[in-house]
């Protein structure tokens, strides 16, 4: 799966920087072409000769390459990769990468790549534990990228534990399945939906809720990474899309999204409506700011569309269709009855409470109800992690029904 692929090999100032020459020839052997980054420090730990003549590429340490001073573009190098793996990655390159510093070629890179971007950590246990790094690393994962977790074993520092970099072997052997992943859901389409919708009542006011997007964001994003055609129909967000190739439908109100739905769902294999649509709408919206003594008055509402158990009732040829529950007390109880009355394929629970927030967090605790599989309970991970849980369960749910 290596085979052609573009790697961009960042190797920073850790004493795990000796296993990036025999992971430098691990990639070329599988038919990798490796172009590799070297910080200044890492130097400190292996020369650039020894990786240019295992990579057959130069070795990037700065802004510039050879004698007469050739600017090395951190931008095309950025777009020329397949992916980019950072190996070993030292504390002070999460904080930076995290942190979104781009004080040396590495970080420029980094910040310019639209590849997935693998990070290999490798320092000492006490470090690795500090809550700093903890955070740092939870912020790149967030942001989409991949940690390759680090083994426990005895380290430089002569202390036993977590910290030791993945060999290089197994580092291989993650990008050739990432690789693989990638073509898992080719040729397949997927409908999702993301956000709020703003019901208006005049020109100025609404009615909508608390969606900030990112599940139905990291969704599209996930899927999009594994080879599906995605059709993302979006409410009102401020959020940015990675992938190029999803298509964005942008819709403000709930009968915007339900047509935009109606019209994609028959070319598709699955859908999964994460959207938080509104429940309620006004009757008729005014042309005109109303006044305060006239609201009341005027604010007669009507049920919207219910998208979902409109598709449902649309559903043929082994269509998959999920659906999210978002519940305050009796979760599973109320998210059983939406999965039987709506005919559904899997629900994915939300627990609104004081540890679970939900809204606009980047992170979750989610259980996942499945016909097939039964419940299905997540522990508390980025939104990033529990859209790649979905997708592996969108995926053998699409080759059950193939």
């Amino acid at each position: 799966m290596l085979f052609r692929k573009k790697i961009i090999l960042a190797v920073t100032g850790s004493i795990a920087a000796y296993k990036s020459a025999p992971l430098t020839r691990l990639l070329v052997k599988a038919g990798a072409e490796v172009r590799v980054i070297l910080t200044n420090s890492a130097k400190e730990f292996i020369t650039p000769l020894t990786l240019s003549t295992l990579s057959k590429n130069p070795v990037h340490s700065s802004f510039t390459l050879g004698e007469q001073g050739e600017w090395v573009n951190h931008v095309e190098l950025g777009l020329w990769a397949d992916a980019l793996l950072v190996a070993p990655s030292s504390a002070n390159t999460l904080s930076y990468c995290a942190n979104g510093l781009a004080n040396n070629l590495l970080a420029a890179v980094y910040l310019s790549a639209r590849c997935p971007v693998f990070f290999a950590p490798a320092m000492d246990l006490d470090m690795w534990k500090h809550p700093s790094t903890q955070r740092n690393i939870a912020a790149l994962r967030n942001y989409g990228n991949y940690i390759l977790e680090p083994a426990a074993g005895e380290l430089a520092s002569g202390l036993v534990g977590e910290g030791r970099m993945m060999e290089p072997e197994e580092i291989v052997d993650r990008l050739e399945s990432f690789f693989n992943l990638n073509k898992q859901l080719k040729g397949k389409k997927v409908l999702i939906t993301a956000g709020p919708t703003r019901e208006p009542i005049d020109p100025v006011r609404y009615i909508s809720n608390h969606s900030s997007g990112k599940m139905g964001y990291a969704l599209a994003e996930e899927l999009a990474e594994r080879g599906a055609e995605v059709v993302l129909v979006s409410g009102p967000v401020e959020l940015k899309l990675f992938h190029p190739t999803i298509r964005v439908i942008s819709v403000s109100t709930a009968e915007e999204m339900r047509n935009a739905c109606v019209e994609v769902f028959p070319s598709c294999h699955a859908a999964i409506l994460a959207a938080a649509v509104a429940d309620f709408r006004p009757q008729a919206a005014s042309e005109e700011k109303l006044k305060k003594k006239a609201l009341g008055e005027h604010l007669a509402i009507t049920k919207t569309k219910d998208i979902l158990k409109e598709l449902s009732q649309m559903v043929s040829n082994g269509q998959v269709l999920g659906g999210f529950a978002l519940e305050t007390e009796n979760g599973r109880q109320n998210a059983e009855e939406k999965l039987h009355t709506k005919n559904l394929d899997f629900i994915v629970l939300n627990e609104f409470n004081s540890e679970n927030q939900v809204f606009g967090s980047d992170f979750n605790t989610i259980q996942i109800l499945s016909k097939t599989k039964g419940w299905m309970q997540l522990g508390a991970q980025t939104k990033t992690e529990a859209a790649r849980d979905i997708a592996e369960l969108l995926n053998d749910l699409l080759k059950h029904d193939a």
